[in-house]
């Protein structure tokens, strides 16, 4: 099957701009494209990846240009620093502020939380070493999770004197359960890889290259029709915690969103013809 590539954006207005290895939104954040998965790469390796301000901002922005680029079938969320996904928020920069310098950051730092969670296509985390605090929200807010043996994960804001503040909260509690991320969030303590993966903190555990295995199943999702997968994205995330009757009637917008689309008709069309489908993405 022969597959146009998607194109990349060309202008440059600050927050963004071409560079070599991809699309650069301020100093620490990249967008690689692999055909129609989205490698969106934390690229802050002298902080490992502390999320500052600046930071901060950038995700916001790289989530905004791929929610509305419809070539983008899948995210996934990696890092550029080999012992660490990313450690959080930025404390260093956090203990120059002021009270009201805190106050100003907070709808900076909740935006960027919240474009990853909000990405219409499946996000997938690939996670290596150290994913604490602000970094396991970051991964929390996708999909699903990839790990490899080093990574180490946790929610450990109450050592410092805050919560998480980037949805763990809400997040954790729906993959694990309300008393399992209550002990979690009490205790701050780091879960190693094997211990996170039997308690379902991440999805799926590697021996070594969480990249790589992340990427991997990104292609695997792509292959299927970009339309259903926003819709299923849309009925999974809006119907959770519903009561049935509920959750029935999103999933059932959903089907309508997709019942009479291009990539619907291009579907069973694949699927009678015996080959494989050339999805028009409508």
């Amino acid at each position: 099957m022969s597959e146009q590539q998607p194109r990349q954006p060309e202008e440059r207005d600050g927050e963004r701009e071409q560079a070599r290895d991809g699309v650069r939104y301020g100093e620490h954040v990249v967008v690689r494209r692999h055909g129609y998965v989205a490698e969106l790469v934390l690229d802050r390796p002298k902080a490992m990846n502390a999320v500052s301000t600046e930071m901060a901002r950038s995700i916001a922005a790289a989530c905004d240009a791929l929610a509305a680029d419809p070539s983008a079938r899948v995210t996934v969320l990696t890092s550029s620093h080999d012992r660490a996904f990313c450690v959080g928020a930025d404390l260093k920069e956090r203990n120059s502020f002021t009270d009201a310098d805190l106050m100003r950051q907070r709808p900076t730092a909740r935006a960027a939380y919240t474009g990853v969670l909000e990405l219409p296509m499946p996000a997938v985390a690939a996670v290596r070493g150290f994913a604490l605090g602000g970094g396991f929200e970051l991964a929390l807010a996708c999909d699903l999770i990839v790990a490899d043996a080093t990574a180490v994960v946790g929610l450990p804001e109450v050592s410092v004197g805050v919560i998480p503040g980037g949805g763990g909260t809400q997040l954790l509690p729906r993959r694990v359960g309300a008393a399992r991320a209550a002990e979690l969030v009490f205790t701050a303590r780091r879960v190693p890889a094997a211990e996170a993966a039997g308690l379902g903190l991440v999805d799926e555990l590697v021996e070594d290259d969480a990249r790589g295995a992340a990427l991997e199943l990104g292609a695997r999702i792509a292959a299927n029709s970009p339309v259903g997968l926003r819709a299923a994205k849309r009925a999974l995330r809006l119907g959770h915690g519903l009561d049935v009757r509920a959750g029935l009637e999103v999933e059932d917008a959903a089907w309508r969103s997709v019942a009479f689309s291009g990539d619907r008709r291009e579907g069973v069309a694949a699927f009678n013809e015996k080959r494989a489908p050339r999805w028009p993405g409508e």
